[in-house]
């Protein structure tokens, strides 16, 4: 009896601050049975999204809770970008300061999200350089920059944070990064990269340091890899170098296989036909053990475009071994990851 009271306390509190909307969700993921399997849920694919553009044209925001109310599958919403600026405590989203008023309606929906199960993690860095080089240097200057990047990580209510590094920077400042993220922010804090695909392969990439020596020093601490397929890392759609990252002994199940969700917003771009029939060919691995996808970006992925585009996510939901199905957002999640 006391726990039925508290559970219906607790989710009447959740629809007052979030709405009605939302309510399906949060008594499905309250009743998950955490007897479950724990390698299922360990194992379990994941659907992300990033989402870099947050307004429109004509400054009309994007939401994003159409993730949640047309039951889309979605795992974790990636916020990007997050850049270390030159001055103490001089961080911005995008262009503006993370504080703007600008992005109120972007932390309510964050905010919803949450409540409905979904983690959301902040993108550090990208394709504007800097913020990996300032964290790159002496212990003196690296907490002149870590100091208010952990301030907004824990202000903003962030559940984790993807490393996107695009400019060299070394092994050890790296390891320094991810040490403190863990020592600071707790073994439930997500720490993920974004590495492009030949990165897993030892060919040419982005970053600088090396993502086989990086595993085998921190894997224990990296949730998983966000990989970028696209932009002219990988072939697809033929996959070649999904195999061959799989090949080298990486753990698939950390491997996430990024897709473009627009060609303007990323070369590489293929339809989800197309990507439904090359699946078939890709020979990925049971479902308990792939990674998942994730798109770039959220804002205009088709086909649903600029007014749904929440029909990528949850169509690939529903692809190859992801399988969560519509309406089924955290129904094989990690408990770590709730």
């Amino acid at each position: 009896c006391w726990v039925n009271t508290v559970k219906e306390v607790e989710i009447q509190l959740y629809c007052e601050q979030v709405g009605e909307t939302a309510r399906s969700h949060y008594i499905a993921t309250s009743e998950i049975d955490h007897h479950e399997s724990s390698e299922l849920r360990e194992y379990a694919p994941r659907i992300i999204c990033y989402h870099q553009t947050h307004h429109k044209n004509d400054g009309q925001h994007i939401s994003l809770r159409p993730l949640v109310s047309e039951n889309t599958g979605v795992t974790h919403v990636i916020i990007a970008a997050i850049h270390l600026n030159e001055s103490y405590g001089d961080i911005t989203l995008n262009n503006d300061s993370t504080s703007s008023p600008k992005f109120d309606s972007l932390w309510k929906d964050i905010k919803y999200l949450q409540a409905s199960g979904i983690k959301i993690l902040a993108m550090l860095g990208g394709a504007a350089p800097g913020s990996f080089t300032k964290l790159d240097g002496s212990d003196e200057n690296f907490e002149f920059y870590y100091e208010p990047l952990l301030d907004v990580l824990r202000n903003q209510h962030f559940d984790g944070i993807d490393l996107d590094v695009e400019e060299n920077m070394s092994l050890e400042g790296i390891i320094r990064l991810i040490d403190r993220l863990r020592t600071d922010l707790g073994s439930d804090f997500l720490i993920t990269l974004a590495p492009v695909a030949t990165a897993l392969i030892g060919q040419p990439h982005l970053s600088g340091f090396d993502y086989e020596t990086l595993e085998n020093l921190r894997g224990n601490e990296i949730s998983w890899y966000n990989t970028q397929f696209y932009c002219g890392w990988s072939k697809l759609p033929s996959m070649e170098s999904y195999g061959e990252i799989a090949a080298k002994g990486w753990p698939m199940r950390k491997v996430v296989v990024g897709l473009s969700t627009n060609p303007s917003n990323a070369t590489g771009y293929i339809d989800l036909q197309e990507l439904e029939n090359a699946l078939l060919t890709w020979g990925l691995p049971s479902e308990n053990k792939f990674g998942g996808f994730m798109g770039w970006e959220y804002f205009n992925s088709l086909p649903g475009g600029l007014q749904q585009p929440w029909q990528w996510a949850s169509q690939v939901s529903t692809l190859g071994p992801t399988k969560l199905g519509l309406g089924s957002v955290l129904r094989q999640i990690s408990q770590s990851e709730l």
